[in-house]
């Protein structure tokens, strides 16, 4: 099995941001590899990627889907690929600058040393430490994961958080067909379920940025998903409980 961590970088429209964050996390005097999952961008960020793989053999990776898919699901599909190749430590990480990859050691303590199975960079676990952001989405982020705490039951101040690693045995232990999410809620679900199954979970201080360069992907689909999937997560929970006691 691999020694080194995997960071899935998910993008769509990211050719100002995805050179700069890659050379920034293999930088880090750490071993991480890199794999970006491009979902068709039509502004050649795939391209720009492919630049790199030749300039960081065996170091950056590259997947293009036909079409814009989403981000739930371009993860599912880089957490296969991580699975396949074993590597023991499997991180999630925006392209758009927001994520700090210096706080990439920081989770991999957790997960290597505290021997947690799942490393969450927290915007919210010690206040609210988000910079450049509208006071309006502070307080809709803020108050979803206090709705995600009340209806689930996790502990985790921060669970819509896109910055998260995982190891090799927390991933290989989900069905990752059957992830039924693909924005905010896909990062809910993952927590959930893992939470679920008596893996540790821990979550560590970040400072979260605005992204300076490109668009937001958010849309109001994104977060009605969010808040009706936290339901529905907590429903299927429920049921398969009283199925199991029955």
């Amino acid at each position: 099995m691999k020694d080194n961590s995997l960071i899935i970088i998910p993008t769509y429209n990211e050719h100002e941001n995805i050179e700069v964050i890659i050379n920034k996390i293999l930088q880090l005097n750490d071993s991480n590899d890199v794999l970006v999952v491009d979902d068709n961008s039509p502004d050649g960020t795939a391209n720009v990627v492919s630049i790199l793989k030749k300039k960081f053999v065996d170091k950056v990776f590259l997947i293009v889907r036909d079409q814009k898919l989403g981000l739930g699901s371009a993860y599912i599909e880089g957490f296969k690929w991580a699975l396949k190749k074993k590597y023991q430590y499997i991180f999630e990480m925006d392209a758009d600058l927001s994520h700090d990859p210096n706080e990439i050691k920081n989770l991999k303590k957790l997960l290597i040393d505290q021997k947690y199975d799942v490393a969450i960079g927290s915007r919210y676990l010690e206040g609210i430490s988000v910079v450049n952001w509208p006071l309006s989405r502070i307080f809709l982020s803020y108050f979803a994961n206090l709705y995600v705490r009340v209806i689930t039951g996790m502990k985790i101040k921060d669970s819509t958080s896109g910055f998260v690693g995982y190891t090799f045995k927390a991933l290989l232990s989900l069905d990752l067909n059957n992830i039924k999410f693909n924005g905010y809620a896909f990062q809910i679900e993952m927590k959930f379920k893992l939470w679920k199954k008596n893996f540790k979970l821990k979550e560590h201080q970040i400072i979260f940025g605005n992204r300076i360069s490109g668009k937001s992907k958010i849309d109001k689909n994104i977060i009605l998903e969010a808040i009706i999937g936290v339901i529905k997560l907590k429903l299927d929970s429920v049921l398969k409980k009283w199925i199991n006691f029955s």
